[in-house]
């Protein structure tokens, strides 16, 4: 693996509570890698498990999904349906022998703009360790 790997991250973020800490982390300055793609949607439970797929097929390293907290979603349950599709797609993902840890799933309050500065860099630096996504479609060669 090259040291000067940067991964792509997409990130589907809730736009009540992640997409509101991503703000207010940016507001606050605060600093974290440059590799997320965020993409807002309406709620986490919205996320359909094709778009983390045709993600990685497009060439993104990882995808890391944030909501709200379990019990406080603005949609009564949506996080709980995001908790299971992500649950659903590891699982094939494991038994398809394809690497789990490129799909994340953390809760993010709109408060907690540090909680998701971390979030980031800790995904980030986990993808960094795990190189290239070997799914990725490479059109190039």
């Amino acid at each position: 693996m090259a040291d000067d790997f940067e991964p792509k991250i997409v990130g589907f973020f809730c736009n009540w509570c992640t997409s509101a800490a991503a703000d207010l982390a940016g507001t606050s300055r605060m600093e974290y890698p440059a590799n997320i793609r965020p993409i807002r949607v309406m709620c986490s439970g919205s996320v359909d498990p094709s778009y983390i797929i045709r993600a990685l097929l497009s060439g993104a390293d990882g995808v890391m999904v944030g909501g709200c907290h379990p019990g406080d979603c603005h949609y009564i349950s949506g996080n709980y349906k995001a908790r299971r599709r992500v649950a659903i797609i590891k699982s094939i993902f494991e038994t398809l022998k394809l690497e789990p840890e490129r799909v994340y799933l953390e809760w993010i309050s709109a408060s907690e703009g540090k909680k998701f500065v971390d979030s980031v860099t800790k995904f980030t630096e986990n993808i960094k360790k795990m190189g290239p996504n070997p799914m990725a479609m490479r059109w190039d060669t």
